[in-house]
């Protein structure tokens, strides 16, 4: 099972339409899915998917010892998804303990499913970041406002300060220092994340060495939601960077969404985007983030050839054509009815090639690079 998990510094950012139309586009394409709600406290994940509130869920199987997780999983419209309600007016069901958490991670991991979604809480307590954790695919989604862009980097943060306290010994010299820090508040903020690692190599080596092999696995991911102007991307740079020079981790960023009024009109509709209108703006960049979720478990034994690295580099230019001319499509339609400018289209198409240049370039990166390694003698 591939553990997928959808995160956020903060809330509106958008986090729970992508958890749940990723889902759906994932199921779209012959896997078994399962999409939890994991916003304990606060689920409403079911009506983004149009899905009847149930009378149980991860709620009563938190608070029932004898209550079986499979008892809870719910049958959906759309095939192969099935849906795990939060429950969110069970009392207490954000408050879970350590040996509750542990017995719902690994009922849910051992599911039968191809792959888990969990839709978890904005925010980073203890409960959220270690859900956050057990996921192969991490994805942090954020929007260019200035407050959203720096809550996606203090969760990053507090995702790897979660990883430190869980690598020493309670009994460890160094947690004794974490602790210290902890308490003092200011100077567990100002400290730089590689130099308290260091410091805290002299007081227990083993530990210090187990927080850097479990850092070398973190691979976070980024998506951009609610975007308005190309120019929004600088902001992804600029994250990009500050994760990895002050955290030493590398962001892998997986796409954009852009601003799209089909959102609104889906939620009212209690269906999903990508259902509701698959040609939208939003819903093909869904799809394009599922097709990269769905590439990082590709078999890598697959080899190409030089012919068909150059087939794959057009394919990709033809899809990106073929989206952009559904879009222009759409909008052409919202043009006619009177609910789309003029101005508004221009600038719309305008956005839209930009990104299909984007993508272009990453193309011809990564022929050069394939074309580079088969010259090598290497087989890509």
């Amino acid at each position: 099972m591939q553990v997928i998990a959808v995160a956020s510094g903060k809330g509106g950012v958008g986090k729970s339409l992508l958890a749940s139309n990723m889902a759906i586009g994932l199921a779209e394409n012959d896997k078994k899915v399962i999409l939890a709600d994991l916003d304990l406290g606060g689920s409403n994940l079911h009506l983004v998917i149009g899905q009847k509130p149930s009378t149980i869920g991860l709620g009563s199987f938190i608070n029932n010892p004898k209550q079986k997780i499979e008892e809870i999983i719910q049958d959906t419209d759309y095939k192969n998804l099935r849906f795990i309600s939060g429950e969110g007016e069970v009392p207490g069901a954000a408050n879970i303990t350590t040996p509750q958490k542990k017995k719902l991670i690994n009922r849910m991991t051992s599911l039968d499913a191809d792959y888990l979604v969990m839709d978890l809480g904005a925010g980073s307590n203890s409960t959220i970041l270690d859900f956050f954790l057990i996921a192969g695919c991490g994805i942090i989604v954020t929007t260019p406002t200035l407050t959203a862009t720096l809550n996606a980097y203090l969760f990053i943060k507090n995702v790897l300060f979660r990883m430190l306290y869980t690598s020493f010994n309670r009994k460890s010299p160094a947690m004794s220092y974490l602790e210290t820090l902890r308490k003092d508040g200011v100077s567990l903020q100002k400290v730089y994340l590689s130099n308290l690692v260091d410091k805290l190599r002299d007081l227990d080596m083993a530990g210090a060495d187990l927080f850097e092999e479990k850092k070398k696995h973190f691979q976070p991911r980024l998506v951009m939601n609610m975007m308005d102007n190309p120019d929004d991307l600088q902001k992804v740079d600029k994250l990009i960077i500050s994760v990895r020079d002050y955290l030493g981790v590398n962001l892998d960023f997986l796409g954009v969404l852009y601003r799209d009024e089909f959102q609104k009109k889906a939620l009212n509709s209690r269906l999903p985007v990508i259902k509701y209108k698959p040609g939208a703006v939003v819903s093909q960049g869904i799809y394009r983030i599922c097709d990269k979720v769905l590439e990082i478990k590709m078999d890598e034994r697959i080899n190409l050839s030089n012919l068909d690295a150059e087939f794959s580099y057009q394919s990709a230019g033809m899809e990106a054509e073929s989206d952009f001319n559904d879009k222009v499509q759409s909008l052409e339609e919202l043009l006619h009815s009177g609910a789309l400018t003029q101005g508004d289209l221009i600038e719309t198409i305008r956005m839209q090639q930009y990104e299909i240049n984007k993508l272009k370039k990453e193309n011809r990166f990564i022929k050069a690079k394939l074309v580079k390694a088969s010259e090598s003698g290497f087989k890509v």
